[in-house]
């Protein structure tokens, strides 16, 4: 049993690239072996356009705001973070385990255009240890929540409250479910453009522009239904969603790999 183990601890860290496709990727996997695995659970997308000078001055300088026919796009992510591993561990973290997690973000890219990513301007989690790690390492704006997910009748229903020391108070409450087959968004889809991204921005303290990378298969995505409460969970970066539905999109699992953060620029 021990030797089993240890032959699984050897396999796992051997493991360098990760074991499934890259060829629908916009550009090649990064050369150093990625750092960690994640799964992402019952995730839905909510999409709104807005003008793009209302999230220019949003954004750190070093980064170029992403557009779609002319247009910015404002997502709100709720999903189910599981899995998580270091590269070298066999199992996930079982200090880490599985929590909710709410993102805010918009779409970036590199000066140039180079290597379109997501920028994130708030992620509620509800594990304390994961948002620490989280603001520490990858220096992303991570807010301790007390969340509730679950599911009743097809729907996954969300609760989300932020109680993070210091930070403004905001509150999500809704409900989703996917809607038809999964299916894979078209090459130069909006969808496509929304979801397909593989890499995240952020900046250090000190205000440099950090990219990290992300790789994994193309989004199993499905169309969505969903009833969304939200007010200063946008309003508070200055972002105000149009009067209109939001373009909605769910995914039931996707397993992802990511590397460290590294400055370019």
């Amino acid at each position: 049993m021990a030797n089993g183990r240890v032959a699984g601890w050897w396999r796992a860290w051997r493991a360098s690239t990760p074991p499934f496709a890259a060829d629908h990727r916009p550009w090649t996997l990064p050369d150093q072996p990625f750092a960690m695995w994640q799964v992402w659970r019952d995730l839905l997308f909510a999409h709104w356009p807005v003008p793009p000078e209302m999230l220019r001055q949003t954004i750190p300088a070093g980064l170029d705001l992403d557009l779609f026919e002319g247009q910015a796009w404002v997502g709100v992510v709720p999903f189910r973070m599981s899995g998580i591993r270091l590269r070298g561990q066999p199992v996930a973290a079982p200090w880490l385990g599985a929590f909710p997690e709410l993102n805010v973000r918009t779409y970036v890219t590199a000066p140039g255009g180079a290597r379109a990513g997501v920028y994130f301007y708030s992620l509620d989690a509800g594990n304390p240890v994961a948002v620490a790690l989280a603001r520490r390492w990858y220096h992303l704006p991570y807010f301790f929540a007390r969340m509730r997910v679950g599911e009743r009748a097809g729907w996954i229903e969300y609760d989300s409250w932020r109680v993070h020391p210091g930070a403004a108070r905001s509150r999500f409450r809704g409900r989703y479910r996917p809607l038809g087959e999964p299916y894979r968004a078209a090459p130069d889809s909006l969808e496509a453009w929304l979801t397909e991204r593989y890499a995240l921005y952020t900046a250090d303290r000190q205000g440099r522009p950090l990219r990290g990378e992300i790789h994994h298969l193309p989004w199993p995505l499905q169309r969505a239904e969903a009833e969304l409460q939200f007010g200063a969970l946008t309003a508070q970066h200055g972002i105000v969603l149009p009067d209109r539905p939001p373009l909605l999109h769910f995914a039931r699992r996707l397993d992802i790999v990511a590397w460290t953060l590294t400055p370019f620029g």
